[in-house]
């Protein structure tokens, strides 16, 4: 595994190396915990969003993609019906992403017209 720090060294991100780790949902990516990263009364709270859903994107096409995995290993096990339905949840989380990346577009934009 990885970090990803900011200009100020702050860690943003992680990426990962082997995929055997389990998820802390009460910490987000760059060091601090989900209630903090909704408070916005603080002077930092665009570049935070920024750093959490470029994160959230890049980890989200991450499992994406493990899970496409698995549902082509399912098919070749014979377990299509699973497959499929494996595989009608990733066209959904896709379309979630999708969603998430223009929100990180939009927040963007706001930052640089701020």
């Amino acid at each position: 595994m990885h970090l990803i720090k900011d200009e100020n060294g702050n860690v943003v991100a992680h990426g990962h190396e082997a995929h055997e780790h389990h998820h802390d949902h009460g910490e987000c990516g760059h060091g601090h915990s989900h209630e903090h990263c909704g408070n916005c009364s603080e002077g930092n709270c665009k570049d935070e969003t920024v750093a959490l859903l470029t994160y959230m994107v890049q980890h989200n096409e991450h499992h994406a993609m493990e899970l496409d995995q698995m549902a082509d290993n399912l098919m070749k096990l014979g377990m299509d019906d699973a497959a499929r339905t494996i595989k009608e949840g990733v066209a959904d989380f896709q379309k979630a992403n999708m969603r998430f990346s223009l929100a990180l577009t939009q927040v963007k934009t706001h930052v640089k017209e701020a």
